[in-house]
């Protein structure tokens, strides 16, 4: 599965010893070989992303890693993406790689906290989806390896909901949502935002909005308004999908943003809903490994890296964390089940190429009128949902 090692190469790094003093990345670049092994490996992660058998023994796929390249996995569980940008910034940590999500990738890029990818050095690269891929390529440079991604879908309880909502306007206009007040959800994330910015681009265009993840002061105001305004109607915001999914399975919920795990999991179980893709399109989300600027284990990082992107992993990590895998390759016809993929859109890239994969809001933007930063939309995000 591993290319063949070669001689121990430096990544370019200041790291050195897990505990050190003010390390400073001096050169970024790309290692050109992997060597031995160092014998372990530290990353940041979420629940679910490393699973050893502890939380259920049928499922573990960092054992086998740890005994195929002697590897030892030391793991850092983050409660959220702010404690993952923070680990992965403080010079005294040198975290080999970390699982980062759209909200911080694009900052840890910027600030250098970690390096780029050499795919050469990944067995499976090529196989993982090309649009996702390019997601963060900075100046040709590829900065992280696609792990797991998602859409943002609309879902609605069929008894309750009708007709068919086919717009996002079902959630975000008020005169629509009011008809299921009460019983509205809504993920529980600054980049929802983004959701409702796709809506407005459609439905206002005196915003002028262009990029939803790229939104002026004004535009931002603008969908943070429309979450004001619909809050009041909101039964559930939802961090853990368990709890959007508790919602609707109990009757409590009829219309929300939802991803499709949650209705890959009620429609499997009998409730009667249904997932619907907005004629405004949606949003999506990436997770990818990342390596740290101070990893002080580049060679068992790469191993990771090709451990975590081969196929049999990713057909675990689709099917214990309801994501879709970034290698389609997790639905051969002996992995995942075809249901499971058809759900999730594995493999599917005209749908791919629709989705407009979330990243980290910047304070620069087209033409160089002046964006709101991820600062600015959490601000808005919180004092809008109250």
């Amino acid at each position: 599965m591993l290319a063949a090692a070669v001689m121990a190469t430096a990544l370019g790094l200041a790291g050195c010893s897990g505990g050190g003093g003010d390390h400073q990345t001096t050169e970024v670049r790309a290692a050109q070989t992997m060597g031995q092994g160092e014998g372990s490996v530290s990353l940041v992660s979420w629940n679910g992303y490393l699973e050893d058998g502890a939380n259920d023994p049928r499922v573990d796929w960092i054992t086998p890693f740890e005994k195929k390249t002697k590897c030892k996995v030391n793991i850092k569980y983050a409660a959220n993406p702010q404690e993952m940008l923070a680990l992965m910034s403080k010079p005294n940590l040198h975290y080999d790689g970390v699982a980062a999500t759209p909200e911080i990738a694009g900052k840890l890029i910027t600030d250098k906290q970690v390096v780029p990818v050499n795919p050469d050095l990944v067995d499976s690269y090529k196989e993982l989806e090309p649009a996702l891929r390019s997601q963060l390529t900075v100046k040709g440079k590829h900065y992280a390896v696609p792990f797991t991604w998602g859409a943002n879908l609309l879902m609605y309880d069929q008894r309750t909901v009708r007709p068919q909502p086919d717009s996002w306007a079902a959630l975000f206009d008020p005169a629509q949502a009011k008809r299921y007040s009460g019983h509205l959800v809504v993920r529980d994330s600054p980049l929802t935002l983004g959701d409702v910015a796709l809506y407005l681009r459609a439905h206002n265009r005196k915003l002028h909005i262009k990029d939803p993840f790229a939104l002026t002061p004004k535009q931002l105001s603008a969908a943070a308004n429309v979450i004001a305004k619909q809050h009041p109607m909101v039964k559930t915001y939802w961090l853990n999908p368990s709890d959007a999914i508790a919602a609707f399975a109990t009757g409590e919920a009829s219309l929300g943003e939802v991803w499709p795990y949650q209705v890959d999991v009620l429609s499997r179980s009998g409730r009667p809903v249904a997932g619907v893709t907005p004629r405004e399109g949606v949003t999506g989300w990436m997770d990818s490994w990342m390596i740290g600027a101070r990893a002080d284990h580049p060679n068992c990082m790469y191993q990771w890296l090709n451990w975590a992107s081969s196929p049999e992993v990713q057909q675990q990590v689709a099917q214990w964390d309801g994501v879709a895998p970034a290698n389609p390759e997790a639905c051969a016809p002996d992995r995942l089940r075809p249901q499971f993929c058809s759900a999730y859109h594995v493999g599917d890239r005209a749908y791919l190429s629709k989705v407009l994969f979330a990243r980290m809001p910047a304070a620069s933007c087209a033409k160089d009128k002046g964006c709101a930063d991820y600062a600015d939309w959490n601000r808005a995000w919180q004092d809008a949902r109250g």
